[in-house]
């Protein structure tokens, strides 16, 4: 059937008889139907052709025909076979087109046509109806042919491609540009009635103009929105049937409750809630209600994704807020957060307060940043310090500390860069710097450098004698390591500062003897950087104070804290033997040796503080920095010198040295009162603290109590409410209940009238004898209600910064703990601590930083108790075992707990729970004190069975067989170094290369220093470790260091000089 069959025999005008234009019927043979006749529907035209206007004939005779010859079956398939023959030499037939148009027009046009072909009768209608459609189409020029004209038309009209296209199959429809336009002139149509009826056009006017519009992406705003936003399910809340049951997809039904209820004036059901509400004549109900839900519904709906990654990142940086890669991902998210929409705002103008807050999000990630470097800048500097350079590590401190604090006005605005270039002239200048005897800083010196330099020059002081050096060789006769060690440590401890040439005793650079005590600016320069966060800069005194040694709770970040524990003062923190369970000093940052000390494993620690010139250092750094603060800062500057001082009394008391100790005594004393005199620090109750303290340390227990008095007179009615208040009464009242030693006569102690006059609102009054009943029962009501109180206010708040350590819930409970102790007994003081804990747990407020802090300190101040009440009473062993248990799953980071942890489990002979409980705890942390303590009870164990195996002749009883106590330690070493933070654990590796030293096998000690090394390359303490456990390889160990670049200050050749001489 062709495609337009009424036509499928019409000759084209311009065609030739069937000699010249059989070539052109056969290209359009396809359009030939066999099944459709072509009589038929030429004799229906018949009576249109009669018709025809007479000028219309003339006007066509006067034109020029072409005549067609008639096409039959056998002739269409000719024509195809011909036509496709003819397409392959198309090229070759192009330049004979225009000469073929010529003999077509100059053709004839009453040309017969083949007899042969036609047949029957009925043909003969045919050709004469054929013989009108060539009048008829003769009428329209050579030029423009109308279909509507041309009915007989066979060939050369339509064609067909058969060459696929995949475009139609990748886009599911044609191309625009191949179909047809067409423009409707109104949006009506006519001979409808338009009250009743009309019709609805697919696309109207404002339709076709929002088509036009082009079409947003995924990557715009409104494409990201749409990607941001929950998938919303469309099925019902009921299924009718289930799936795979039929082969359509079912439509759910509506449920019961969200169909309209029909009614007089919606008798269809057809109306929204609204609109019934509307035709009754009533206004809607609780319209704030009704429209308040709707965005917070789709915003919670659509955010919860965002949401709920806000609160994940919050809860980790609350619980490690100083853990830097959280923070990094946490600046990360910050984009995402800030391409999607707002998860708290709906507002028009929420765009625009998005983009201000841009500027904010911004400053955010500098902070962050900030602290990052500092963080690098930290590591850098331990680095140095346990690869021996300790000079530059001290420059490093000196110069950014000058560049942050002693900054000039003029350069502040200036990049990075330009700032470091000026620096370098005042670093090279030889002007003292941070710490040094007549320092001033960068802003001093350049603002006297635009007045033309320094006018006054100070003389040196002429009482300043010159201190004859110590002789390095104390006697010749010991072996040649062993002097080689004493030389390396004594000179590690003394010349850890940079060495510069004194002006006043005209030195110059070619007088320093070791060119490697020299720091240039090259090395520190591109290390300098920029904190201008307030807290940062005070973070980074701290840090440098904690590097000198200065306990300050200045805390290292887990990434980087095994990496510097190098020193074995992990397990008993240097506290004395005197020292009670209620009243332990514990250092922060135990395990990192200070700057100058890389002590012995065998003999540990004999120093006490630092040499006369770091001595000197800390105390200018004190004199030159604390000005620069107030509030605070200053009271915390000041607490850091003074626990400084009171950590190298306790020191001395731990090495029993009398006399040491009495002049260590002098000068603490004297700087506390000189802090105290201070106008600012005159009613500073935590410095007040630490005065008596420090008394009583010293064995003037009067002097304590009366300053203990004083200062508790000084606070007034503030009583128990105020947090120094409170934490300075509880160190007065465990004291004395050390000093008391037994739970008799309880009720008539200094402690009982301490804690009962806390709990009153009056002035304080000192001890003049027992307290009365009726006050501790006062006292112990009072006790209860603020306890209440704090716990309910604190489970309900929405403030963290109230629920810190040094908020009023340690101290009021450890006042509360000890006063129902020493009244009531230990039972109601651990009724105490569980109520606590119930409480706190049931609000789910343990993810917090602060709870955190503040139930640590709690429970190790439940811990001390139990310890104490044990060690004067017969108590069972099983409660503070339980409650170490908890705590210690709870943080397995906390090393006074794990301390205390295996003190207890010393006294027991079964070692099955506590191994079963240690192989819990590290395979759900990441953290090394379980290893590092599991190790030091296995060898507690191990000391203890060969004190029992041996005799004082150093013979062993044979009688006790071995327990592999000595396979299970290797054991536990060897996990220990396969975790992440172990491998890299300088005093993890200590550890156990002293124990494999201690079993006498050699060559296994030998490769496990290797190993070490491979681990833990920077580490020089490691290489002096070795030194001292082979002797032998003193050389080859020192040629080590110096091809590892690691800090070696006495050569061999220097060595052999000195023992010549």
């Amino acid at each position: 059937m062709a495609l337009f069959p009424a036509f499928a025999d019409a000759a084209k005008l311009g065609e030739t008889p069937a000699s010249e234009s059989e070539g052109s019927k056969r290209e359009l043979s396809w359009l030939a139907n066999p099944s459709f006749c072509n009589e038929d529907a030429l004799r229906l035209h018949q009576h249109t052709l009669e018709v025809t206007d007479l000028v219309l004939e003339k006007s066509t005779l006067q034109r020029t025909t072409f005549k067609s010859e008639p096409s039959g079956e056998t002739d269409a398939s000719e024509s195809f076979q011909k036509s496709a023959k003819k397409r392959k030499k198309k090229k070759k037939q192009r330049h004979h087109k225009k000469e073929k148009r010529t003999r077509r027009d100059q053709s004839s046009s009453g040309s017969d046509s083949d007899p042969e072909d036609v047949k029957g009768d009925g043909n003969n209608g045919s050709k004469g109806a054929e013989l009108n459609l060539e009048d008829k189409v003769s009428s329209v020029g050579s030029q423009s042919i109308w279909l509507d004209e041309v009915q007989g038309l066979t060939s050369e009209v339509f064609r067909t491609d058969k060459k696929p296209d995949p475009a139609n199959w990748q886009y599911k429809s044609l191309y625009r540009g191949n179909i047809a336009r067409y423009r409707r002139r109104s949006n009506f149509c006519l001979g409808i009635d338009v009250k009743k009826q009309w019709i609805s056009w697919e696309s109207s006017v404002a339709e076709k103009k929002q088509s036009h519009k082009r079409l947003e992406r995924y990557f715009t705003k409104g494409g990201l929105k749409l990607l941001s936003l929950d998938g919303v399910p469309v099925c019902g809340k009921r299924q009718s049937s289930s799936p795979g049951s039929c082969t359509w997809i079912p439509v759910s039904q509506l449920d019961k409750d969200d169909v309209p209820t029909t009614s007089c004036v919606n008798p269809l059901g057809v109306y929204d809630p609204l609109t019934t509400l509307w035709l009754q004549g009533k206004g809607p109900p609780e319209r704030d209600a009704l429209k308040r839900p709707e965005p917070q519904e789709n915003c919670e709906s659509g955010n919860s994704g965002l949401m709920t990654k806000v609160e994940e990142y919050n809860r980790k940086i609350r619980e490690n807020p100083r853990d830097v890669k959280t923070w990094m991902d946490f600046v990360s998210f910050q984009d995402e957060l800030m391409r999607g929409p707002s998860c708290y705002s709906v507002s028009e103008g929420e765009r625009e307060m998005r983009k201000k807050s841009l500027k904010l999000v911004l400053e955010k990630k500098l902070a962050i940043l900030e602290r990052a470097i500092e963080t690098i800048f930290l590591q850098q500097c331990h680095f140095l310090r346990q690869a021996g350079h300790s000079e530059k590590a001290v420059s490093l401190f000196q110069a950014l500390i000058d560049f942050t604090f002693f900054k000039p006005d003029n350069v502040k605005d200036l990049p990075t860069r330009g700032q470091v270039e000026f620096f370098e002239p005042f670093w090279d200048s030889g002007e003292p710097r941070i710490g040094e005897k007549g320092a001033k800083g960068w802003k001093a010196w350049m603002h006297q450098q635009e007045k033309g330099g320094w006018v006054v020059i100070n003389p040196p002081d002429e009482d300043e004698e010159d201190i004859e050096e110590e002789q390095e060789i104390k006697d010749k006769s010991l072996p040649k390591w062993q002097n080689w060690l004493h030389i390396e440590r004594s000179r590690e401890a003394k010349h850890w500062l940079p060495w510069r040439p004194d002006k006043t005793k005209k030195q110059t650079l070619e007088d320093c003897e070791d060119p490697e005590r020299q720091v240039l600016f090259d090395d520190l320069g591109p290390s300098l950087i920029q904190i201008s966060s307030p807290d940062l800069q005070f973070q980074l005194l701290c840090s440098f104070l904690q590097f000198l040694g200065v306990p300050c709770g200045c805390s290292l970040l887990p990434t980087f804290l095994y990496t510097a524990m190098d020193e074995n003062n992990i397990f008993d923190n240097g506290q004395h033997n005197q020292a009670g369970p209620l009243t332990s000093f514990d250092l922060p940052l135990s395990g990192i040796s200070s700057i100058g000390h890389m002590d012995s494993m065998i003999q540990g620690r004999k120093q006490v503080g630092h040499s006369k010139e770091g001595e000197e250092l800390i105390q200018n750094f004190f004199h030159m920095m604390l000005p620069l603060f107030s509030g605070k800062e200053n009271s915390d500057l000041s607490l850091f010198w003074l626990q400084y001082e009171i950590s190298k009394v306790i020191q001395c008391l731990k090495t029993e040295n009398k006399k040491k100790l009495k002049s260590q005594g002098k000068k603490s004393k004297k700087l506390a009162k000189n802090l105290l005199k201070a106008p600012e620090n005159r009613n500073n109750l935590s410095l007040w603290q630490l005065y008596a303290y420090l008394e009583w340390l010293l064995g003037n227990t009067e002097d304590a109590r009366k300053v203990f008095d004083m200062s508790l007179s000084m606070v007034g009615t503030a009583g128990i409410q105020n947090p120094q208040f409170c934490k300075l009464g509880l160190l007065y009242a465990e004291l004395e209940v050390e000093l008391l030693g037994t739970q008799e006569g309880a009720l008539e102690s200094r402690a009982v009238h301490i804690l009962t006059k806390l709990a009153e609102r009056g002035p304080y009054a000192p001890y003049s004898g027992q307290a009365l009943s009726v006050n501790i029962l006062k006292a112990r009501k009072t006790y209860e209600h603020l306890l209440q109180d704090y716990l309910n206010e604190s489970c309900c708040t929405s403030n963290q910064e109230q629920i810190s350590s040094s908020s009023p819930l340690v101290g009021l409970v450890g006042c509360y703990t000890l006063f129902q102790y020493l009244t009531l007994g230990i039972d109601s003081a651990v009724l105490i601590y569980k109520q606590v804990y119930e409480k706190l747990k049931g609000h789910g407020r343990l993810g917090s930083q602060d709870f955190t802090t503040a139930l640590e300190a709690v429970t190790l101040m439940h811990a001390s108790l139990l310890r104490y009440h044990m060690k004067m009473n017969v108590y069972p062993l099983n409660p503070l075992r339980e409650v170490l248990l908890g705590a210690l799953k709870l943080y397995p980071s906390n090393q006074p707990l794990w301390r205390a942890y295996i003190q207890v489990q010393s006294k027991t002979h079964n070692a099955s729970k506590a191994r079963r409980f240690v192989d819990g705890v590290t395979r759900t942390t990441k953290s090394l004190e379980p290893w590092l303590f599991a190790i030091r009870a296995e060898q507690m164990r191990k000391m203890l069975v060969e004190s029992v195996q041996r005799v004082a002749t150093g013979d062993v009883y044979a009688t006790i067989p071995e327990t592999g106590l000595t396979n299970r330690i290797r054991a536990l070493f060897e996990r220990a170094i396969e975790t992440e933070n172990g491998a890299h654990c300088p005093l993890l590796w200590r550890l156990y290369l002293y124990f494999m030293v201690s079993l006498g096998n050699k060559e296994k000690s030998k490769g496990l220093f290797f190993r070490a090394l491979q681990n833990c390359p920077w580490t020089k303490v490691l290489y002096m470790d070795a030194i001292e456990y082979f002797p032998d390889e003193l050389q080859e160990m020192v040629d080590l260091m110096t091809e590892k670049e690691l800090r070696v200050r006495v050569p061999i050749e220097e060595l052999e000089l000195l023992l010549e001489d």
